[in-house]
């Protein structure tokens, strides 16, 4: 079901599950990488000189034994040949006050809804053959118009077995180190995992490792990080 966002936005979707609630890599220093961990998980992408230009956020997997990666859409369920439609978006809030969710479903592919976007997806990989996996692209030139962008993965269908998927979540500033954050925990009875806030402190924009995963849809994404905004059951 597509969402005209020309007319009265509407509540936004939700898929709908049932509730039941700067550091180094590990083995040395990359001065192209930094790895966000429990111990280290912020980073300044503004210290970084990142906070300009164009942000890819990209999400991949792999099974461990391939010899390279694959989209992360793919089949994250544990030795069964099924696959899940598993989704990336974001929770966003600009500096006017406005609010809403970049996420494939509703047809919700950017925001602002109208004009130039500052945050878009570039599309639902709905079979997982992706191999660059699915992007989120920010556009840092208007950092000042952000407040914060919440980062977030959802399983639309199919059943949750991330210890299964070597997850990876890998953000490209224009300059600076790539920033990375693994899916390394799991827990089995959450479609949903929340990743990463990226927030405006002052006009210094902070990356935080999240990693938190969440047994409910958006709407208990939003519950969870003080959102405040209306939902409705959706579909693609």
């Amino acid at each position: 079901m597509a969402i005209d966002y020309n007319k009265k936005r509407p509540a936004s979707s939700d898929a709908g599950q049932p509730p039941p609630a700067g550091a180094p890599a590990s083995g040395g220093v990359s001065l192209s990488k930094v790895t966000l961990t429990k111990s280290a998980p912020s980073i300044s992408l503004t210290k970084q000189g990142g906070a300009g230009g164009q942000l890819r956020v990209n999400l991949q997997w792999s099974t461990g034994t391939a010899p390279a990666k694959k989209g992360f859409l793919a089949k994250l369920t544990g030795g069964g040949g099924g696959g899940v439609d598993l989704d990336l978006a974001c929770l966003w809030e600009f500096a006017d006050g406005s609010k809403g969710v970049v996420q494939a479903l509703g047809n919700a592919f950017q925001a602002p809804y109208q004009g130039a976007p500052i945050i878009r997806l570039d599309g639902d990989d709905r079979s997982g053959s992706a191999v660059g996996g699915e992007n989120m692209f920010i556009d840092l030139s208007r950092v000042d118009e952000i407040r914060r962008i919440l980062v977030f993965t959802f399983i639309y269908e199919g059943t949750p077995n991330w210890a299964s998927a070597d997850g990876v979540v890998t953000l490209y500033p224009a300059a600076g180190p790539e920033i990375e954050v693994r899916l390394d925990e799991s827990d089995p009875g959450s479609p949903t995992c929340v990743i990463a806030m990226l927030e405006n402190k002052g006009g210094e924009l902070v990356v935080n490792r999240e990693v938190s995963y969440i047994r409910g849809g958006q709407a208990d994404v939003d519950r969870a990080y003080g959102w405040g905004m209306d939902w409705a059951r959706g579909r693609k």
